[in-house]
């Protein structure tokens, strides 16, 4: 994609990456990639705001030359210092080495750490504006947005929000730039919020800080550092950050997450039954196989949902290792205050309920009810896990909300 004129003087200058196949080095983002969304401010003063990763140095610096001589580049304004925002910054000081850096407090410390930058660096207060012509951008600070150094910058005459991670989604864009333009805005919103989960979860109170202290600059655009760029409707996506940030204080929806794993079918036999009585009962489902499914896409269903039905085997003693290893990643993502029920398979000696009881009491997950079960289950066992899940299901029925 070209350099795209936002508004007058103003464009995005970022790229698409559909080769990396883990966004920091953990993600999954091999089938959706993603964007670094970058912008040029062209000004009497000229402004670049957020950059790219390493990667994509070539044609980052292509973009910008469509529209100004880079060696004309006033002002580079950091608003978060995470690699995938500042990897062509050395490149950047090579080609523009009058251009003021600017950042927060705790940017420019990070400058020095990740980068060796000391020199024409300038940290900009809260709230503090900055005059470029026609032009004034201002800046907020919203630390842990979702490092500590995290801030948006502000264009105040066409009232655009340059937020940063906030608002942002995986996804590389599909030709299409803005929301308005989007043939497949359920696909962004969905990856909204797997990326909200994924990076942003664990700072949900920050996000609403920020939302909060915002709430009286009239933004028309949304202009994120990953994804579309909200135009038509800027509102959409703040209210699903707002409301995907309240869920981490119990506001959750009336649905069960079914995760499972099965060594030699057994568990799986007794989940097929499981999940036909949470169905009959009409409880929003969603089934995961934790040893097939990267916990990247399981995670937004946890952090939505009221219930989580755990399946799993005993194994040595223990929970089912793909088990235990994604609730260990719920644990270290805050997924706070969820209801349990749990059911698996054993051979000679149990194990894993009480593994399951340790890994979920820093987040207050609650066991409301288990069933287990040896080896094979009979069909008396799958009529009895058919009304096991039926009960689960019942209860969160009543609990979500």
């Amino acid at each position: 994609m070209p350099a795209i004129e936002i508004k007058p003087d103003v464009y995005w200058i970022g790229v698409n990456d559909r080769t990396t196949d883990l966004f920091e080095g953990l993600w999954p983002i091999a089938k959706e990639g993603v964007s670094y969304n970058s912008y040029l401010i062209n000004d009497e003063k000229k402004a670049i705001v957020d950059l790219a990763k390493g990667l994509k140095t070539d044609e980052f610096f292509s973009h910008v030359a469509e529209i100004v001589d880079l060696a004309e580049i006033d002002y580079v304004v950091i608003n978060h210092m995470e690699p995938d925002h500042t990897g062509v910054l050395h490149t950047l000081r090579r080609i523009a080495p009058g251009a003021t850096i600017l950042g927060s407090a705790k940017t420019k410390g990070m400058l020095e750490s990740f980068y060796g930058i000391t020199d024409n660096v300038e940290v900009v207060e809260d709230g503090e504006m900055l005059p470029l012509g026609k032009k004034t951008l201002q800046f907020f600070s919203t630390p842990f947005v979702h490092w500590p150094e995290t801030m948006m910058t502000y264009e105040t005459s066409h009232r655009i929000l340059f937020s940063c991670d906030a608002f942002g989604s995986y996804g590389a864009l599909r030709g299409a730039l803005f929301d308005d333009e989007c043939t497949d805005l359920d696909f962004y919103q969905k990856e909204s919020l797997r990326y909200y989960v994924n990076i942003v979860a664990k700072f949900s109170r920050p996000v609403l800080r920020a939302i909060k202290k915002l709430a009286d600059v009239p933004v028309e655009i949304i202009a994120p550092s990953h994804g579309l760029i909200w135009r038509e409707q800027p509102q959409l996506i703040v209210d699903l950050y707002r409301k995907w940030a309240e869920y981490a204080t119990g506001k959750t929806e009336a649905g069960i997450t079914l995760v499972y794993g099965s060594m030699y079918g057994n568990t799986e036999a007794m989940m097929n039954a499981v999940a036909q009585g949470i169905s009959r009962v009409g409880v929003s489902l969603e089934i995961f196989d934790v040893a097939r499914t990267h916990v990247s896409y399981i995670l937004p269903s946890l952090w939505t949902k009221a219930g989580v039905m755990v399946g799993a085997p005993t194994y040595e003693g223990t929970l089912f290792p793909p088990m235990a290893q994604a609730l260990e990643m719920a644990v270290l993502k805050r997924v706070l205050n969820k209801k349990v029920a749990a059911f698996g398979s054993y051979g000679w000696s149990g194990g894993a309920m009480r593994h399951l009881k340790e890994i979920i009491e820093p987040i207050k997950w609650e066991l409301v009810d288990s069933f287990q079960f040896i080896g094979k289950p009979s069909e008396e066992d799958l009529k009895e896990g058919e009304e096991f899940g039926a009960r689960f299901a019942e209860l969160v029925s009543r609990i979500g909300g």
